[in-house]
């Protein structure tokens, strides 16, 4: 892609269009921190405004700000916050690296159009966690800490009640009780920013180590009485449950909530159907009231039974809050923490003598790749 006469990888970044997502893929100063890598940065006009990034900052930190037909024609490689779909797809030249959250795992449709289009695609939620030297790399864990901080903020809007208790000249009003399903990234910020709002908290979740973080953080774990001591999968993540792991969780959970004021929800598994984790006999138990924020809510289900993106209200009084978007509504520090993700990623295939290089004799190599063939230097 015109790389033969320079040393310099021009990186590229479009307006993100779905209409929930307010992030940028870049922000000005990763572009200046690239500069230093020999990484020249363009970007789409506009493409940072929701983020609170103007075109001047851009510009300021020598980036190229173009349209988007000089980007798609110029750059070597493009960062995504979503991953692209059709026209840019089809309008990006063969040999092309993109890189983002590409839904690899469930979407194999989605890899042969990218790979027919012979696209070098790096897919970030196939980073393997537990390499040290990829910890700078990991978009879920900046973005779900981003996520998981909102989520108590939105709960405690939609609550009718003080999170802390209070004393006032009219009585003392008892502090909400909070329960966090799920204690990864996003949940343990969930109960960290619920526990400083003054919220009693408990939480779980079905890996070991859980229990020990949970309580760390100055909450009390859930004790449901069954042994799912198994229930940590790859990479750090929580693996899906059994059938009859699910079932028996499910009814002590649903058992359990009943006695809560707030439930977060925040158990997502990347590329795959998320666990339920609190069924209809679950939210019927609450409280009119009560509100849940179901962080995992999508379109192929969630962590809540019936969630969906958006505010339901149940029969009983129940608001359940569908918030798969959450990181986007802290757009300017969820988009650093992720351009930095990215702009990482992008630094690993950087080649010794310019260029963008993968090399599949490296763990990361294969597991992030997973269209357009391997080759040297480009």
């Amino acid at each position: 892609m015109g790389l033969e006469n320079r040393l310099t990888v021009m990186y590229g970044i479009l307006c993100e269009h779905a209409p929930e997502e307010s992030r940028v893929a870049i922000t000005p100063d990763v572009a200046s921190r690239l500069k230093r890598l020999n990484v020249s940065c363009c970007i789409e006009s506009g493409a940072g405004l929701a983020a609170g990034f103007s075109d001047d900052d851009y510009r300021q930190a020598n980036v190229d700000v173009q349209d988007r037909e000089f980007v798609m024609s110029r750059a070597d490689a493009i960062g995504f916050v979503g991953r692209p779909e059709g026209d840019v797809i089809s309008g990006l030249a063969p040999g092309t690296w993109i890189l983002g959250m590409l839904s690899s795992f469930t979407d194999e449709q989605y890899l042969q159009k990218l790979q027919s289009a012979g696209l070098v695609s790096v897919a970030l939620e196939r980073l393997p966690r537990q390499l040290s030297s990829a910890q700078s790399m990991d978009e879920m864990t900046s973005q779900n800490s981003v996520m998981g901080y909102k989520a108590a903020l939105v709960a405690a809007n939609a609550y009718g009640s003080f999170l802390p208790m209070m004393t006032t000249a009219a009585g003392t009003i008892r502090p909400a009780k909070v329960l966090v399903l799920g204690a990864g990234i996003a949940g343990l910020q969930a109960i960290g920013t619920a526990k400083r709002l003054g919220a009693v908290v408990t939480a779980y979740d079905v890996r070991p180590a859980a229990r020990e973080e949970i309580e760390s953080l100055g909450a009390k774990f859930l004790d449901l009485g069954i042994d799912l001591s198994s229930g940590q999968g790859e990479g750090g993540y929580a693996r899906q449950l059994t059938d009859k792991e699910q079932a028996e969780q499910q009814r002590a959970v649903d058992e359990s909530a009943a006695q809560f004021d707030i439930v977060i929800t925040t158990a997502k598994v990347p590329g795959r159907k998320p666990p339920v984790l609190l069924t209809s006999n679950g939210v019927n138990g609450l409280h009119r009231g009560a509100g849940i924020v179901a962080c995992a809510a999508s379109g192929v289900g969630g962590n809540v039974e019936g969630s969906v993106p958006g505010t339901t209200l149940t029969e009983g009084g129940v608001t359940i809050l569908g918030c798969p978007n959450l990181a986007s509504e802290v757009a300017s520090t969820a988009s650093k923490l992720l351009s930095r993700n990215l702009a990482d990623t992008l630094a690993h295939f950087l080649g010794e003598n310019g260029g963008l290089h993968m090399d599949m004799s490296r763990e990361l190599d294969r597991a992030l790749i997973v269209a357009g063939q391997a080759e040297e230097d480009k």
